[in-house]
Order: C-alpha cells, then structure tokens, then sequence
C-alpha cells in the first residue's frame, strides 16, 4: 500500500494537478514565488499558507477574498483534515495519502466523516506534548503571532496579552485537561515556547547544567559534571527549534538560512551557541550552548574544582603581573575560555584592556574595557569583519594588554607581531592537545596568512613572543584540570626548546570513577625568575620545589 502524501489541485477549466509532498510550509498565491501557484486571476498573490504536519494541519487566510473548507470560511487559521476540500479561487485543493484521496475521489466505503478525521499521528507524541501544540495554535491563531510587529508594543505589554490569552484558552480547556498536567507549568511552558526560547528555558535556569545540545526537536542532551545526559525535553517539530534559533542569532545582527546553514553566536549572559540546520544537519536543526556561569568563576573556585593547586595559581599571577605573553591550549570543552577568564582577572586595574572575540564571551571585572566582536558578512557576502581585521586595528588604540579569544586562523600572525613589539603580556587560547602541538598549529596559522615565510623565521617569533603555554585537560571523569605548564625557553637549531615548570601527575582512578593525581612542581625554575625579584614581587621560591607538592595541595 502506498502511503505518500500528495496534493491534489482541481479546477473547472484546467488540468487536474497532483503533486507529491512532505511535511513542510506551503505559501498558496497567483505569484511565481509561491511553492503553490495559481494563476488563473481569482487567487491574491499571496492568498493563504497551508502547514503540513505529521499531527495536525493548518490553513491560514491571508487574503480579503477568503479561504474556505467544505463551504465554511476560514477565520485567520484553523486546522484541517487529511482530504478536506479547501476552495482558493476557482480552485479546489486536497492533501492526504494516495489511497485516503483516491477513496475520497471514487466515493468509496468511507463516510464523508471519516474522511475529515485527524490521521493517525506518525510518531509518539505524548499527552502533554499534544495539549501543548494544540494550546499553542490557538494562541498563535488568537493573537496572529506571526503579524504582531515588536515594536507596536512593550515588550511588557506584549508578555502580558500573552499572559492573558493563554489563561483564557487554557481556563476554557481546564476540566478537559488529563491528571497529572499543572496548568500553572503548562501555561509557562507554552509562553516560552511563544516568546522565549521554549523547553530550554528551564534547562537554561538550572546552574547544575553546563552544556545543552539539541540534536533535532525530539532530543535533547545536557552536560552535568562533566557528564552527559539525554533529558524529557522536546520541541513540537523543525520548525520550533528553527524559531528558538531566530530568536537567539537575530538581536546580535547574525543570521541562518539554507545559504547559511551555520552560525555561531551568544546569549545575553554570554553564553556560546553555535546552531546548524538542514541541508548541513539531517536530524534536523541542532543547538549547542556552553553556559555560562551566573557568576563568573574566580581562581578559588578552580582551586577547589582542582583545576589548580594555590601554588600554581601564585605563579600564574606572577606571569601575568610580569607581562608574560601567555597561550592557553587545550581541546574542545577543557575550559580554556574559564581559564582565560581568570588570567585576565589578574591583569591590574590602572591598565587599558581590549578583548577581541568571535562571539563576546569573556567576562572581566576591571573599569577600564575596550571590548571587540568579529562580524559575518550579510546576505550579499559583504561587511564581515575578522578577528585578523580587529587585531591589526587594537593596535591603533593604544592598549596595555590584548586578549583573543581565540587564534585560530591567519591572526596568529598579527599577535606574535603585536607581542613581539611591545604589547607584552598578551593572551589567548588555541586547539592543541599538547605545549607542542600547539607551537606547531601556531605556525600553520602564521602559514594561513599567505605570506611565504621560512619556518626557521616563524619559529624565531614564536620563541622570542611566547613565553608560557598553559595547557588544560578533560580527563575522563568529565574533570578539567591545567595538566601542564610550560615555558618556552629559546631556538636551538631550528627547534623551538620547551621546559615543564609544572606536570599533572595522575596516581590513578577513584572506585566512583574520579580521577587522583595532582599538579606537581617538575624542579625546574623558569628562566625568569630573576625578574621576578627585581620586579619586587613577593614569591617562595620553594613553589618549584617537587618536594612542597603536598603543601600545595588543593590550596592547603
């Protein structure tokens, strides 16, 4: 038995039309545009809207001269059955499968009101999901969502009408509503659902939660100590995800759309997201959000994490008061923004920051800010502005320190340049999973420039602008910890020399599955710890002593 949905499209005077569909958003009208065109001047150029969905369907009158179902004008939007006639024009429409219109066609057994029953339902929807999509088109139908403009209201007058009609529909539905389902939560959940950004809201709301990644509307995973986990939440289908998507990318000036299925951008909390959605994803459109916390974390919340040990911390701070240029480097998801966040927390209050990022993430706490954000190119492919781009200007606005995000491309350049001559105590974050394997992607990105130079002279660079790399880690207990520190301490032949000042040293996995070990001194004394004296900076030397790692245990 054949079961593909089609579109049946008659008309007194002209060819009988069936088309073959899938679910999606049907614009009906006489212009060429128009998924659904038709043409023979009785029908508005853009006459009505009909949404095909697994569940349920609906037409939507946007013309004066009407649209009508079995004789009965539609009033703005109302839900349509599988082989109901919907009269446009001098046209008659009707969808359903081959079999449910070929019955309707012939005349067959089916009474006329079996024909206009809801279909089954393709895929498992639960009690509270289908009250909800039925809820919400009411609403959107009430109160015509799609048309209402932002800016005719307040923001707060546009919540509150909101408000106001969900407890009208849901207050005329409440004897009819299945136990177990609070009208108070299914009324909040459906407003997010409208002006928010839907189920994550409440995910968003939960400080426990550290990563949200939406694979499609009917899953969703959070990160909760490190580890993942698949919750209850869903969307209603693609195109809910694609709102919440909307929602998010629009106020920061950036966009999605099939010519540009991927983005990246922030919440107003600072929280990255990056979204993609079809043809790039086909689960259909994904979210994932690193969170950010409500208070930004300082370094004694590291030192308590064990990320660091106090001592560590002490000598972090040395380097950023001395002006070390400091690279951050770790995988995806080890903490390196966290870390960068907290190193740039010791630079001191009297001197001029700017901070370049993709997405504005970084939060500090000194007055005196300047702060960067790359821009895309808009729909014609103009306007984008790079990381590069800001680098090169940062440097024309006097600044006593400059903090990158992240390098991932042909900027590296322009910061070994801008360390090298004279913008000293720089930092920034790269992909790399060791000290060395992120010298050797720095000097990929240099390459990335286009410039034809020598490695030898990259590597100079690198080994004269460079002074630390801070390396952190996510073990396999989802823990993030600095797993080494290194200094660059010169070239010899060609070959950029490194020395570990501090190593994690692991002893071992945990009955519940913790990893033990802890960041240990190596013995060696960077070479700058003369200056460290000069500078009049109080330290213990002993901190570079293996034999005090247990004095400097988790900050005891």
């Amino acid at each position: 038995m054949n079961n593909t949905l089609q579109i049946q499209i008659t008309h007194p005077h002209r060819e009988f039309q069936a088309l073959e569909a899938s679910y999606g958003v049907y614009l009906i009208g006489s212009d060429t545009s128009s998924r659904i065109v038709l043409d023979d001047g009785s029908v508005d150029a853009a006459h009505a809207v009909l949404t095909l969905m697994e569940d349920e369907s609906y037409i939507e009158d946007l013309a004066d001269t009407g649209v009508f179902v079995a004789n009965e004008r539609v009033h703005t939007r109302e839900r349509v059955f599988h082989c109901a006639p919907i009269q446009i024009g001098n046209y008659t429409i009707r969808f359903g499968s081959e079999k449910e219109l070929s019955l309707a066609s012939d005349g067959a057994e089916t009474s006329s009101s079996e024909a206009f029953m809801p279909r089954p339902v393709a895929r498992a929807v639960s009690a509270s999901q289908a009250i909800k999509q039925q809820i919400h088109s009411e609403l959107v139908g009430r109160l015509d969502l799609k048309r209402l403009s932002m800016n005719k209201f307040q923001e707060s007058d546009l919540q509150e009408k909101i408000h106001k009609t969900l407890d009208e529909i849901i207050g005329e539905i409440q004897t009819r509503l299945p136990p177990g389902i609070e009208s108070s939560r299914l009324a909040n959940e459906i407003f997010d659902e409208a002006v928010g950004l839907g189920p994550l809201e409440e995910l968003l709301a939960d400080d426990s939660i550290t990563e949200i990644m939406v694979n499609g509307p009917g899953q969703v995973y959070v990160e909760r100590a490190g580890k993942l986990e698949l919750t209850e939440c869903n969307f209603i289908n693609d195109a809910s995800v694609n709102l919440i998507i909307e929602r998010i990318v629009s106020p920061i000036g950036r966009r999605i759309d099939e010519s540009q299925p991927y983005v990246d951008a922030r919440l107003q909390d600072g929280s990255r997201v990056n979204a993609i959605i079809h043809p790039l994803s086909l689960i259909g459109p994904c979210i994932t959000i690193r969170k950010f916390s409500k208070d930004p974390f300082r370094v004694q919340d590291l030192i308590n994490f064990g990320t660091l040990t106090k001592a560590v911390a002490e000598f972090l701070n040395i380097c950023v008061l001395l002006r070390k240029n400091i690279i951050v480097s770790g995988g995806t998801g080890s903490g390196k923004t966290t870390l960068l966040n907290v190193l740039s927390s010791y630079i001191p209050d009297d001197e001029r920051i700017l901070t370049i990022e993709d997405a504005a993430e970084l939060r500090l706490s000194q007055q005196h800010i300047v702060r960067l954000e790359a821009r895309p190119a808009n729909i014609e492919g103009r306007g984008a502005v790079s990381i590069r781009d800001l680098v090169r200007n940062a440097l024309r606005m006097r600044p006593d320190r400059i903090v990158v995000g992240e390098c991932r491309g042909s900027e590296a350049l322009d910061m070994l340049q801008a360390m090298n001559t004279g913008h000293e105590g720089s930092l920034t974050t790269i992909h790399a999973n060791t000290p060395r394997d992120a010298l050797a992607r720095l000097e990929t990105m240099v390459l990335m420039a286009g410039l034809d130079l020598p490695v030898r002279a990259i590597r100079e660079q690198v080994g004269s602008a460079v002074h630390l790399i801070c390396q952190i880690s996510r073990f396999s207990d989802g823990s993030r910890k600095i797993s080494k520190i290194t200094e660059i301490s010169g070239l010899e032949q060609d070959r950029i020399t490194l020395q570990e000042i501090f190593d994690f040293k692991q002893t071992g996995v945990s009955k519940d599955g913790h990893v033990k070990g802890e960041l240990c001194p190596t013995g060696a004394v960077p070479t700058f710890v003369e200056d460290i004296a000069l500078r009049g900076i109080p330290f213990d030397r002993a901190m570079f002593n293996p034999a005090s790692t247990g004095k400097n245990k988790r900050g005891k």
